[in-house]
C-alpha cells in the first residue's frame, strides 16, 4: 500500500519501512503478525511491512530466538511466548478484571454476546468476549481485531481517540476533506453527543451491534463495550438492549474511575 493509504507512523504496524526507525522494525513485524488472522509467508510480511527480504529475516531471527515467533513450512505466526504474554495480560489487566463480571451479567440479562474492545495500531482489538447462550449468535473472537472504519465497536473506539489520531485515521480511510470524510466525522461527533452507536450489517451481514465507551479517571475514554446480536432478534427489543448496554458501561466506568 502507498503512504496516503496508511498512516506513516510507528503506531501503524504496516507503515512503510522507510518511515520507521531500525530499532522499531522488529516490533513492526511482531505487530503485523499479531494482527493477522493466519500464518504469513515471508512474501506476505514483506508486502505488509515494506521491509526488504534481508532486513525482514533479521527481525524474524530475533523474534524466533526469543520465542515471540514460530515458523512452520516457511510461514510465520506468533510463538509460544505470545501465549504467555496473553495469559499475563488476562491475569494482570485491571480493565479486563473489572469488566468481565459485568459483561457476564449483561449477557445473562440480554442473552446476547458482549465484548470488551480497545483501540490499538489502527484496529479495534477484542480483549474479552462473553458468548450468548443461544445457538444462533454473533461475536468477535477474543484477540481478533477489525480496522477502525466500520462497525459499532470500531466507530466507538475511534470516536474517542485524541483528535489528531482520529482525524489522521479518517483521512487514511476516506481522504482529507472529502464527502466521505465529512460524513464519517459527523457520525462520530453524533456518537460522542449521544454516547453510543448502533449499526446493522457493517462488518457481518445481519448482525446488529450497540457500542458505548468506558471511561476511567478524569473522564478519559479507555475502551468500549459492544452488545452483538442477529438483527432479527433485536427488532422488538432494541431500546431495551441499548439501555442494558449503557447501564453496564456506566457500572464499569464508575469502578474504573475510583
Amino acid at each position: 500500500m502507498t503512504v496516503p493509504e496508511r498512516l506513516a507512523t510507528v503506531d501503524d504496524p504496516a507503515a512503510p519501512a522507510a518511515e520507521i526507525s531500525a530499532a522499531d522494525r522488529v516490533l513492526q513485524v511482531l505487530a503485523v503478525l499479531a494482527c493477522a488472522d493466519r500464518a504469513l509467508s515471508a512474501v506476505d510480511l514483506m508486502q505488509r511491512t515494506g521491509l526488504p527480504r534481508s532486513s525482514l529475516y533479521r527481525q524474524l531471527a530475533r523474534l524466533k530466538r526469543f520465542g515471540f515467533v514460530a515458523e512452520s513450512g516457511g510461514s510465520y505466526a506468533p510463538g509460544p511466548l505470545g501465549l504467555q504474554l496473553a495469559r499475563g495480560f488476562d491475569d494482570g489487566s485491571h480493565l479486563v478484571q473489572v469488566a468481565r463480571p459485568i459483561l457476564v451479567q449483561l449477557t445473562e440479562q440480554t442473552r446476547e454476546s458482549a465484548g470488551l474492545l480497545v483501540a490499538a495500531n489502527g484496529q479495534a482489538v477484542c480483549l474479552d468476549m462473553v458468548e450468548s447462550p443461544q445457538s444462533l449468535r454473533c461475536s468477535f473472537v477474543k484477540g481478533s481485531s477489525v480496522p477502525l472504519r466500520v462497525g459499532a465497536s470500531a466507530k466507538c473506539v475511534l470516536a474517542y481517540l485524541p483528535a489528531v489520531q482520529r482525524d489522521a485515521l479518517l483521512s487514511q480511510h476516506h481522504g482529507r476533506d472529502t464527502a466521505a470524510y465529512n460524513e464519517a466525522a459527523a457520525e462520530l461527533a453524533a456518537l460522542r453527543e449521544r454516547g453510543y452507536i448502533t449499526t446493522i450489517g457493517e462488518v457481518d451481514a445481519g448482525v446488529w451491534g450497540c457500542s458505548t465507551p468506558l471511561f476511567g479517571s478524569g473522564r478519559r475514554a479507555v475502551a468500549a463495550i459492544t452488545l452483538m446480536a442477529p438483527h432479527q432478534r433485536v427488532l422488538q427489543q432494541e431500546a431495551q438492549l441499548v439501555q442494558a448496554t449503557l447501564a453496564a458501561a456506566a457500572r464499569i466506568s464508575r469502578i474504573l474511575a475510583e
